[in-house]
């Protein structure tokens, strides 16, 4: 098992795909850190499911400046180091300009960018700093369609990934001298407890279509390409982003 022993922090590992990509790697030998924000029954339901291990929840409000550091240090606190970031955590708000005050749009803004884009690169910083210390490391962010077709009815969450694909470039092209890889992943529609209801609804059949393959992605899919862009093979890939969306952001 390549990630034996791999300290790996997963944001946003309640449910969805931080679930899936949790278990991924717990299943190959990694040692899981597990973020939640609010859904710690969640969390707690995740963690009872990974194999055993020294797999571990930490809580933290990655919208805090000061939230997104510290977990970090709590993590290289409680498992000794840390090897693999993958910034999943994630808001979706729809907020569409012709409905919206002021006041609220604003909002809306502030919070997206500061979880979406702002956490991860806290996050990035201080883990970077342990990376280094160890020789090298990864980071895999999570990202979105939206980054390149665009979020009409929600405009910061598509702001917020594009943003956070420049981001893994940037960090990418730096950090890559230290053995430190940085990817971006892309996924479209995944069948998720909060995708379902867009997927399995009266309009389901529509969203599924956006890809030609007829169906959304399984947040297992999307946990396989994290582990393979986390191992050595994904190497001289650094600074890719991996449009795992079905071709749903290509026009039809």
């Amino acid at each position: 098992m390549e990630f034996r022993d791999k300290v790996t922090l997963v944001t946003g590992a309640s449910r969805g795909i931080g679930h899936a990509i949790a278990q991924a790697f717990a299943e190959e030998g990694a040692t899981v850190a597990l973020h939640y924000h609010s859904h710690r029954e969640a969390a707690e339901e995740t963690l009872c499911t990974l194999p055993k291990g020294r797999h571990a929840l930490f809580h933290a409000d990655l919208a805090s400046k000061s939230g997104a550091a510290s977990l970090i240090q709590n993590v290289v606190r409680t498992m000794g180091a840390l090897d693999i970031l993958v910034n999943n955590a994630g808001v979706f708000e729809l907020h569409p300009m012709e409905e919206m005050e002021f006041e609220q749009w604003e909002d809306i803004w502030t919070r997206t960018i500061s979880v979406n884009l702002h956490g991860p690169a806290i996050l990035s910083f201080f883990a970077v700093k342990q990376m280094l210390e160890q020789g090298g490391g990864s980071i895999i962010n999570i990202s979105s369609r939206g980054a390149f077709r665009g979020e009409p009815l929600a405009p910061a969450y598509g702001a917020s990934k594009a943003g956070l694909n420049a981001l893994s470039q940037s960090l990418a092209k730096a950090l890559a001298p230290y053995k430190i890889f940085v990817h971006s992943l892309a996924p479209g529609w995944v069948d998720t407890d909060m995708g379902r209801p867009y997927l399995h609804g009266p309009d389901g059949e529509a969203y599924r279509n956006q890809s030609p393959l007829g169906r959304a992605a399984q947040p297992e899919e999307i946990a396989r390409i994290v582990l393979f862009l986390a191992s050595a093979q994904s190497a001289y890939l650094t600074g890719c982003i991996v449009d795992a969306n079905g071709a749903s952001h290509l026009r039809t």
